[in-house]
């Protein structure tokens, strides 16, 4: 699974980093050391008419498009899509093959899995991070309990941006209703590489550079990117401890990123 992970920020480096060439006005991308889901963030997809690449804020937690009643919503536990079973699930096959999406991040944190010992804290909605105008996450920091796991951050070798592969669906109310279209967005997970074996049994779709542009070509529905749903190599990537109180939404600094 990939349930938290971090972005330095800045719109222009990530402009630059992905190409993008849309953004919305007045954007601002400030950095974020523990992103949950029901947040909103920065996604790219292609634009509709122009194929170039746009970044727009979504939630993550994708909402199917079929949803008749907004209060549907918080039933969908769908933050992560299983590559195995993309094209068997109605849920994730219209947007695997329609509705691709890159998730431009820094790294992500992953939590060491021992048999008898709790999992990771549950994310209540809407903690922090909605998205855009929301004041900043609170910066408590409290003591982590004796009994927490330890937890892990994964990024690239040359601490470069990076991107992991994201389905997005865009949920619009019935008519009359008064509510505005929602964006929402999944991180597309497969099976752990040689390194990650060691912490998780699962890890994100990473995406070389060399096959953004096939990701986002979402047009040819007979050619489906299959073969990219595969483990990234564990050596581009590195793998060190990160600190304990990310397991809490609430903390948010860089001092997420080194274990205390």
């Amino acid at each position: 699974m990939c349930g938290r992970y971090y972005s330095q920020g800045d719109k222009q480096r990530i402009a630059e980093a992905f190409k993008v060439g849309k953004m919305p006005p007045g954007y601002h991308l400030p950095a974020d050391y523990n992103i949950a889901p029901s947040t909103y963030q920065p996604v790219i997809r292609p634009d509709r008419e122009t194929r170039e690449r746009e970044l727009v804020p979504m939630r993550w937690g994708l909402v199917p498009a079929k949803v008749a009643d907004p209060k549907a919503f918080k039933i969908y536990t769908t933050s992560n899509a299983r590559a195995e079973s993309i094209l068997d699930k109605p849920i994730w096959r219209g947007p695997f093959l329609h509705t691709r999406c890159l998730i431009p991040i820094d790294g992500f944190y992953e939590w060491l899995q021992r048999p008898g010992l709790p999992q990771p804290p549950a994310i209540e909605p809407g903690e922090h991070g909605l998205f855009p105008g929301a004041p900043p996450p609170r910066m408590k920091t409290p003591k982590p309990k004796s009994a927490s796991k330890p937890v892990y951050k994964f990024e690239m070798k040359g601490h470069t941006p990076f991107a992991m592969g994201g389905l997005y669906s865009q949920w619009r109310p019935r008519p009359g209703d008064m509510q505005e279209p929602l964006d929402t967005f999944s991180i597309v997970t497969t099976e752990a590489n040689e390194m990650m074996t060691a912490i998780h049994d699962r890890m994100p779709v990473i995406l070389h550079e060399r096959d953004y542009d096939r990701w986002l070509n979402d047009y040819d529905e007979s050619r489906p990117p299959i073969d990219l749903l595969r483990p990234f190599e564990s050596e581009g990537m590195s793998m060190t401890p990160a600190n304990q109180l990310v397991g809490n939404v609430k903390n948010n600094g860089p001092e997420m990123l080194n274990s205390a």
